[in-house]
């Protein structure tokens, strides 16, 4: 799948703020035998007084910029043209979670990719009782099945509810309360895996939303995505789960970072000077591009 993606951000603050910092991660990666950016663009208004571009530990995009003028609002605008080709899932060939463990002994690299930085408790997706007591149900064969398992019942079990969290909220947080957003649904799961000593880390991306039929698709109506990421062994490797909609990653999802729980990969952080406080907005658009026949 061919996508354009678009992507606003926009913050308007009580008071004009005298300087910021910020990091920025909203730029798509390259991912081999997954994805590739094909042309990506990001801008800011008003216009930093400093901007550098890098990639952080675990490879993703990160822009730092830095303001030294007053200005009360903040518009982030990225757009890029994405291809997604992702690998249909093949036969199960991961362990059960007593072979896993001794295939995640037997893993001496300390990479960013190394399933040895998914597998502790982090602040959103610590180690919890009774996750791990929910996703012990979960357990069955093999270290994709658990998690595929655990995937649908949290689409099952769980309702989905802008208002009941935030961004601050912890995996445990939501769980008591059976009801979030995809965060939330994606924390509980990592936190239910790791619990079970299989590691898991947090995606976050974009999602392609179908409008119902005969509906015109709403401009602005897609938003940033996230779901999980699962090590399934030495031979299955990394696979992706979407707990929110109770499916594996596809064609649809489109990736913009890895981290071990959202705090590795918000879109944006940073600290203001100002005395007020901000409302912000957030709206995204992903296109379908079409191909010309020739």
């Amino acid at each position: 799948m061919l996508y354009d993606i678009r992507l606003h951000l926009h913050y308007d603050y009580a008071a004009a703020a005298g300087g910021g910092r910020h990091q920025i991660r909203v730029l798509p990666s390259t991912i081999s035998g997954v994805q590739r950016v094909i042309a990506a663009s990001l801008s800011f208004a008003p216009a930093p007084n400093e901007r550098s571009d890098f990639s952080d530990f675990f490879g993703n995009n990160v822009t730092s910029i830095a303001f030294r003028d007053a200005h009360d609002a903040l518009d982030i605008r990225m757009s890029a043209r994405v291809s997604v080709s992702r690998p249909e899932p093949g036969l199960d060939v991961s362990p059960d979670i007593g072979r896993l463990r001794q295939e995640l002994a037997a893993v001496r690299s300390l990479a960013s990719d190394s399933p040895h930085h998914f597998l502790a408790g982090s602040a959103h997706s610590g180690i919890d009782a009774a996750i791990t007591s929910y996703a012990q149900d979960s357990v069955g064969t093999s270290a994709a099945g658990t998690a595929m398992d655990l995937c649908n019942r949290i689409h099952r079990d769980f309702t989905y509810d802008g208002e009941a969290t935030t961004v601050r909220t912890r995996a445990s947080d939501a769980f008591r309360l059976k009801r979030g957003v995809c965060q939330d649904f994606s924390h509980i799961m990592i936190a239910g895996l790791r619990g079970l000593g299989i590691p898991a880390g947090y995606v976050s991306g974009f999602l392609r939303t179908i409008p119902p039929k005969g509906k015109p698709r709403l401009e602005g109506a897609d938003a940033m995505h996230a779901w999980v990421k699962v090590w399934c062994g030495r031979d299955a490797g990394w696979q992706e789960f979407d707990p929110t909609n109770g499916m594996r990653a596809s064609n649809d999802h489109i990736t913009v970072g890895y981290g071990r729980d959202y705090s590795d990969v918000a879109p944006i952080v940073g600290v203001l000077k100002t005395t007020g406080g901000q409302v912000g907005e957030q709206a995204v658009d992903v296109i379908p591009v079409a191909l010309e026949k020739v």
